[in-house]
C-alpha cells in the first residue's frame, strides 16, 4: 500500500465523519425545524467545511497518484453541491431561526451529494 492509498483511506474516513456531523445536525434539529425554532448547529458549520475540504483533498491525492479514473462531471456536481451547503451553513449560522427552507435545503442536498456519490456511476 502506497503512502497516498493511505491518505486516501483517511481521507475518506474523515469525509465520512464530517457527513456525520452535517446530517447528524440536521437531523437533530427536525423536530426545531417544525416548531419555527430550527438552527444551524456548530455541528453542521463544522461538517459542511470537512466535506468541502476532504472532498477536494480527495480528487487531489486520487489524481496525484492516478489511483482511479475520475468522472470530472460528477465530481463538479458534487462539488457544487458541497458549496451551495456550506455557503447556506454559513449564511444561516448566525440566524436564530434560521428560515425552515434553508435548514432543509441543507439536509436535503446533503442527502442528493450522498447519492451522487453512491448511485452515479
Amino acid at each position: 500500500m502506497t503512502a497516498l492509498e493511505i491518505i486516501r483511506i483517511i481521507l475518506v474516513i474523515l469525509h465520512f465523519v464530517g457527513l456525520a456531523s452535517l446530517l447528524g445536525g440536521f437531523l437533530v434539529q427536525v423536530k426545531a425545524i417544525g416548531a419555527g425554532r430550527g438552527t444551524v448547529v456548530p455541528a453542521m458549520v463544522h461538517g459542511a467545511l470537512t466535506q468541502l475540504v476532504t472532498g477536494l483533498l480527495l480528487v487531489g491525492v486520487i489524481e496525484m497518484g492516478d489511483l482511479y479514473d475520475t468522472d470530472n462531471i460528477k465530481v463538479a456536481v458534487k462539488l457544487l453541491v458541497a458549496v451551495v451547503i456550506t455557503v447556506l451553513v454559513f449564511v444561516y449560522r448566525k440566524k436564530a431561526p434560521a428560515p425552515s427552507w434553508a435548514l432543509w435545503a441543507i439536509g436535503g442536498l446533503t442527502l442528493l451529494n450522498v447519492i451522487v456519490a453512491v448511485a452515479w456511476r
